[in-house]
């Protein structure tokens, strides 16, 4: 498998025109080519000197905790970086007068194929503002590590949007960023010469980062392994709970539990399930930070057996249905402020609705409510079709 930064080198029209032109870069920790070379020494190699970089959520070099502003700095070039993760939703955007400095953006981030997961948003911000700007935006685009052919959770309510899904697509969406870039600059109808993806090539169908021989490097902090990313579409749902999603564990989003969860009775609900491709397993654990940091707490962590069956989104729909079953009077969900949004639950934002919270204060039946979540109808599948044929039909490709 070669990534769009992989090719960048032997796409020479593109590299002489990158030579003469002003370059900016939005990029983070993960944007590494196959000998681990960071895109930022792979273009000084190519004689491409970056005149502005970008940074997004948890900051170019990936320092920053979920949700934490980030300032400006420079790079070690002496490069200004700006960053695209502030304290409030217009610092998500590039600023109009950064990118009149600029003729290209060149865009090149590690996404891991759930809705939540801020980059691909980043991107479509970044592309909307280069429109406006006259700026050419290129993707340098990579697969989609939890597979390009499965899809999970049904999209969201449009009244539901924030940065944690700017645009209604189900929840493992099956996409690249480059294919997400393309199918909104298709639809807002952005003018063709604004996007333009340096696709990934020799990547088998459905395949799994762990099946690439790639190597992998963790894009965000809490994102540091393929087993993180496959867990990660059901496991972001525990932020909008108190329930902890293994933030100051070893293992975020497969380590969750609380004080107040018996994890044996939580196992033993999940396996009567029958929810297919992973086990329970009982465990105690104590957080270093985040949520109920230096408390023991009692919970599970979930082990993906088979990756091809498991259905993330259903899983931890299901998983916290239980686990509010069984403390209902110190379970609660999220409330406060969350990606700055303090009017909408934050699991009314994560599942796209309010149906789930509702129908787990409820008590409902968890697979029923895990079952309903986890949906994809020919609506949600028609989106992502149109998305891949976006990029193939109506985008410059390089």
């Amino acid at each position: 498998m070669f990534t769009g930064l992989d090719r960048l080198a032997g796409t020479e029209n593109l590299v002489a025109k990158l030579k003469s032109a002003r370059v900016g870069l939005l990029a983070h920790p993960a944007s590494v080519d196959r000998t681990l070379t960071h895109v930022s020494d792979v273009l000084h190699a190519l004689a491409i000197r970056p005149h502005m970089i970008f940074g997004p959520e948890h900051g170019y070099g990936g320092e920053a905790q979920d949700m934490i502003g980030v300032g400006d700095a420079k790079d070690r070039h002496g490069v200004p970086i700006r960053s695209l993760y502030g304290e409030q939703f217009d610092d998500l955007i590039p600023k109009e007068d950064d990118l009149k400095k600029l003729d290209f953006l060149l865009v090149d981030m590690q996404d891991v194929g759930s809705r939540y997961y801020t980059f691909i948003w980043t991107a479509v911000l970044a592309m909307r503002a280069c429109a406006k700007a006259g700026v050419r935006m290129i993707v340098l685009d990579r697969p989609n590590p939890i597979g390009g052919t499965q899809i999970e959770g049904r999209s969201l309510d449009t009244a539901f949007r924030s940065f944690v899904g700017l645009e209604p697509i189900p929840i493992r969406h099956a996409l690249t960023l480059g294919e997400v870039c393309a199918w909104r600059r298709e639809v807002e109808g952005l003018p063709k010469e604004t996007l333009s993806v340096l696709t990934a090539s020799d990547v088998a169908p459905g395949s799994l980062a762990s099946e690439w021989e790639y190597p992998p490097v963790f894009p965000s902090p809490n994102m540091p392994t393929v087993d993180t990313m496959l867990v990660y579409p059901g496991g972001c749902l525990l932020e909008g709970t108190n329930l902890s999603d293994g933030r100051g564990t070893t293992r975020p989003f497969e380590v969750t539990g609380a004080p107040f969860v018996d994890g044996w009775r939580l196992a033993k609900g999940l396996v009567e399930t029958k929810l297919p491709g992973f086990t329970p397993r009982a465990l105690t654990f104590r957080p270093t930070f985040h949520k109920h940091a230096g408390k023991e707490c009692g919970g599970i962590q979930i082990h993906v057996t088979d990756p091809k069956r498991f259905r993330p989104v259903a899983t931890y729909a299901a998983l916290i249905a239980l686990a509010h079953r069984q403390a209902p009077d110190a379970f609660r969900f999220r409330t406060e402020r969350y990606e700055f949004v303090d009017t909408i639950p934050a699991f009314d934002l994560l599942t796209g609705s309010a149906a789930s919270r509702t129908a787990i204060l409820a008590n409902e039946d968890p697979l029923a409510i895990a079952e309903e979540l986890s949906r994809t109808g020919d609506e949600d599948r028609a989106i992502v079709a149109s998305a891949k044929s976006a990029l193939t039909t109506s985008t410059i490709l390089l």
